[in-house]
């Protein structure tokens, strides 16, 4: 049987602390839990973690604090399960170094689905640095000939879409901010001309997406980002 995540929670209500442990370790979770922002730094640091849940509302220290400092040699994957709902909150947030951002109050269901997309990633990350070839659904990606198929048909795309494209799917079921993908693509130069990205977002799913008016692969996070998704059964459903 294959080990599942070790996970470290970091949230100061006794109730949501006993509502996951309960929950996660029915799934075969191994859990870990911090009240507070100095004892998850702590306990990432004398057993790192798989995948770190944290709150932003902590006791000691600011939540976004807590991320800024675990990236700083942290590489694994970290969801923020938080009551701030606001866009600037989730930006913020993803901009520092949280992978997914779910606002409570939340469903186990979804939750859980955020898990695989994180464990998925974090095996990727382990398996191969720069992956050769990513296949998502009906799309495929051949990173080292820049070629792109959907169906076994060629996609024909331009350099900035190919380059688009490649790193929502390096990062798929991750939320990548306006921000992080303007400065990806572009370069930083570029991080604060949105419209660029708008742009060529709708050229990309009218190219890859089957129904571009209601996409499959490449799905909004309102005001925040953008997230690709292998519509498999198990990913976060989209929004």
């Amino acid at each position: 049987m294959t080990p599942r995540a070790r996970l470290l929670v970091v949230e100061d209500d006794p109730q949501i602390q006993r509502f996951l442990s309960t929950a996660l370790e029915a799934h075969g979770y191994e859990m870990h839990i911090a009240a507070t922002g100095a004892e998850g730094l702590r306990l990432a640091t004398l057993q790192p973690p798989d995948i770190v849940i944290i709150d932003l509302g902590l006791p000691d220290i600011s939540g976004l604090d807590v991320i800024a400092r675990l990236r700083e040699w942290f590489a694994a994957p970290i969801i923020v399960l938080s009551a701030r709902s606001r866009e600037s909150d989730k930006v913020a947030a993803l901009d520092i170094g949280a992978d997914d951002y779910l606002t409570k109050p939340f469903g186990i269901g979804e939750l859980l689905a955020r898990l695989r997309v994180a464990e998925r990633h974090r095996r990727n990350q382990n398996d191969n640095g720069a992956e050769p070839r990513i296949e998502i659904g009906g799309l495929a990606i051949d990173v080292a000939a820049h070629k792109v198929q959907r169906d076994g048909a060629d996609v024909h795309l331009t350099p900035i879409e190919y380059r688009l494209l490649v790193a929502l799917a390096q990062h798929r079921g991750k939320v990548l901010t306006h921000r992080q993908l303007l400065r990806e693509v572009w370069g930083a130069a570029h991080v604060e001309s949105p419209h660029y990205l708008r742009i060529y977002m709708r050229s990309l799913r009218h190219k890859i997406e089957p129904e571009p008016a209601r996409p499959r692969f490449l799905l909004t996070e309102v005001g925040v980002g953008y997230r690709l998704i292998d519509a498999s059964p198990d990913e976060p459903p989209p929004r």
